[in-house]
């Protein structure tokens, strides 16, 4: 009992950094290319970012981003956004997601994080979960799960932020 009052204190108190702070928390991860990317120092010369959490065996993740693939070009031309999906594969299973995301012809920007860094620093307890994020590098709105549609949802959000 006392290991669950700890656990769920420790989540309160994590959720509660997330929310109170509302930037983007700053981790170190690789691109496919095995660059190191500052995820704190995500950019888009102020326009919106969606940082969508996945999986390859994840098939709700995979729809969402397919979904998402659609319909990019159309939403960057009119919001600007930029899409970063970032995997939560682990060591075992990280090596099919550059074959994949190869397959998939995915335009968007992709980063690993096998030992899950990122997500625990946005609280992401199980994927699909998308985050957008105005220009100014805060967490506007966020999404756990996937439904076909749920990208409408999403494009209402953004054209929120460019008003």
């Amino acid at each position: 009992m006392k290991s669950f009052i700890v656990i769920a204190l420790a989540f309160v108190c994590s959720f509660t950094s997330l929310a109170q702070n509302n930037q983007v928390p700053s981790t170190k991860l690789k691109d496919l290319a095995g660059n190191t990317v500052d995820t704190g120092a995500l950019a888009n010369d102020g326009k919106p970012i969606i940082i969508s959490f996945w999986a390859t065996w994840c098939s709700p993740c995979k729809r969402e981003l397919n979904n998402y693939s659609e319909l990019y070009e159309e939403w960057q031309e009119e919001t600007g956004v930029k899409i970063i999906a970032v995997t939560i594969d682990d060591q075992r299973s990280v090596s099919r997601v550059g074959p994949y995301v190869n397959s998939v012809e995915w335009d968007f920007e992709i980063l690993l994080d096998p030992n899950k860094d990122f997500s625990r620093a946005m609280q992401v307890i199980n994927v699909p979960h998308t985050f957008l994020v105005d220009g100014e590098g805060n967490i506007v709105w966020q999404h756990n799960n996937y439904a076909e549609g749920d990208e409408e949802e999403l494009y209402a959000e953004l054209l929120k932020l460019m008003k």
